[in-house]
């Protein structure tokens, strides 16, 4: 009986994959991330996590302006081990609209990256990513939580002097901002239909 070869990502690389390698494999299962140059796999995500980011893409491409335009679950080249997949990301028309490169953004692109916490990824979105965000200089970054079913979002930009997020606000019911432009969501519409 022969064995099928198995893909070249199985076995990590001594030192681990590089960025570039990792946009360059196939075969991948979706949403698989390079965080400190390991592949990173995401299990199942509950209802709540996909509501989210709906109403967040939604909201956020309908109030944004002209030059700006939102994306979800999009690679981001940030460094040469480092490649997250923000769950919604807003960035420049330019970025979004030029055909390469075409499966990744760049730091620079993204004026705010924001991640829906899930039981598997809390240590990640809690603080490796937003830590890696912010050396990147991505200027502002939210993470979204659920907590006994009320949605919530804290705010956070970052501080040019330090190269860190500092927290700007925590949303309840209603996320309220003037930056990066104004927005007003309502985050009790999770989950309903429109």
């Amino acid at each position: 009986m022969e064995r099928e070869a198995l893909p070249d990502w199985v076995i990590p690389p001594p030192g681990g994959f590089t960025a570039d390698h990792f946009l360059s494999m196939r075969g991948l299962p979706r949403h698989t991330e390079l965080i400190d140059g390991s592949l990173v796999f995401v299990s199942p995500q509950r209802k709540w996590h996909s509501r989210v980011i709906n109403l967040l893409w939604d909201e956020l491409d309908r109030q944004a302006p002209e030059d700006l335009r939102v994306d979800r679950e999009m690679a981001v080249k940030l460094a040469k081990r480092q490649v997250p997949e923000p769950d919604v990301l807003l960035v420049t028309a330019e970025a979004y609209d030029r055909e390469e490169p075409a499966t990744y953004y760049l730091p620079e692109d993204l004026l705010l990256a924001v991640e829906a916490v899930s039981p598997d990824s809390e240590e990640r979105d809690r603080g490796t990513k937003p830590a890696k965000y912010a050396a990147a200089g991505i200027k502002h970054f939210w993470r979204v939580e659920e907590d006994e079913g009320r949605t919530v979002v804290y705010v956070y930009e970052l501080d040019p002097g330090t190269a860190s997020y500092v927290p700007t606000g925590i949303y309840h019911d209603r996320l309220k901002v003037t930056v990066p432009f104004d927005l007003d969501i309502d985050l009790n519409a999770v989950g309903k239909r429109r």
